[in-house]
């Protein structure tokens, strides 16, 4: 059973409640761990530029969003960039280039699967294994979606993603504890020591970051990406579910794109959506007159038949500063 992000987790302040403190010991232990790890591991070479998009919390900061950015704007350059994940949700261990004309979401993951429709996509949960298939197969530089805490494959760049919504008193690092107690992988400071760059991704309707975020990231450039809708969402009421690292914010993208939203349901990350849930989901809207929406993570993994029946609400990420960006990729 997959459980929900808590939303409390991105609270700045938050109670010391009973559960939390018990849960400090482990976060303890969590980031001894990670830190123990990232310093006994010597990186594997593989010989050509790899882009990491990672990180700093557990989910929801919008890594694979800016993943496909960055490969569409490697392609424009005329760059042969593969895609390097996980995989995570799949059964698969890698390395395989990920088919979407035979692979299912429960072989290779949701995202894997989704960004495969725009480049090619491997899957390994042993990366340096991965990035020689990848550059065996012609890859001249590789996007590593995740991976900042993963220290087995040298980076050229590193970049990590910051979710830049602060408002409604949600703030990115939540009050900078570590899993469980919290939602970060690694302190603040940890992470942000081995990042070449900080991406701060906003919502199309925030017109602004705040300053007092970015002053966190002092020494290191800063980059700004909205999130847009790569399409306007449907006319007429809607029914939308979403099972994302923060599913709130699909809520809010949508109401923000003008969607007659009449009922949201959220899921856990990666979670899939039953027969079950689907049929009353189905219902609901049903009953409501609407129409039925979900992410374009949550579609790819719905059978043929339901995918016909629900919308893929499709967004985009959009750096601000191109040429800022270009500055910071490396050259094959």
């Amino acid at each position: 059973m997959k459980l929900r992000t808590p939303r409390d987790w991105y609270r700045r302040e938050r109670r010391r409640s009973v559960t939390r403190l018990l849960a400090a010991p482990i976060a303890l232990i969590w980031a001894g761990v990670t830190t123990r790890r990232i310093a006994r591991t010597a990186p594997v070479e593989v010989g050509i530029p790899v882009i990491c998009v990672g990180n700093l919390t557990v989910g929801g900061a919008g890594k694979t969003p800016i993943a496909r950015e960055l490969t569409r704007l490697l392609t424009e350059r005329g760059v042969c960039v593969h895609v390097l994940m996980r995989g995570h949700g799949g059964r698969l261990a890698g390395p395989t280039r990920v088919d979407p004309a035979t692979h299912t979401a429960a072989d290779v993951g949701d995202e894997a699967l989704m960004l495969a429709a725009d480049a090619p996509v491997w899957i390994s949960r042993d990366r340096p294994a991965g990035a020689r298939a990848a550059t065996a197969a012609g890859a001249r530089a590789i996007v590593m979606d995740d991976g900042h805490q993963n220290p087995s494959l040298a980076k050229t760049l590193s970049l990590v993603v910051v979710d830049g919504e602060t408002r409604d008193g949600e703030w990115p690092f939540g009050d900078g504890s570590v899993v469980p107690a919290g939602p970060m992988r690694e302190s603040l400071e940890a992470g942000l020591a081995r990042a070449d760059a900080v991406v701060v991704l906003l919502p199309a309707d925030l017109p602004t970051v705040d300053p007092e975020l970015v002053a966190l990231f002092s020494g290191k450039p800063v980059l700004i990406a909205r999130l847009e809708p790569a399409a306007p969402p449907p006319p007429g009421p809607q029914v939308a579910f979403a099972g994302i690292g923060k599913p709130w914010k699909m809520e809010r993208s949508l109401r923000a794109a003008g969607c007659d939203l009449v009922d949201f349901a959220p899921l856990a990350d990666h979670e899939v959506a039953s027969e079950r849930f689907l049929a009353f989901i189905s219902g609901r809207a049903a009953a409501l007159g609407a129409g039925l929406l979900t992410s374009e993570k949550d579609w790819v993994k719905l059978s043929p038949d339901w995918r016909a029946r629900v919308t893929p609400f499709r967004v985009r990420a959009r750096f601000e500063n191109e040429a800022a960006l270009a500055a910071l990729l490396p050259r094959p």
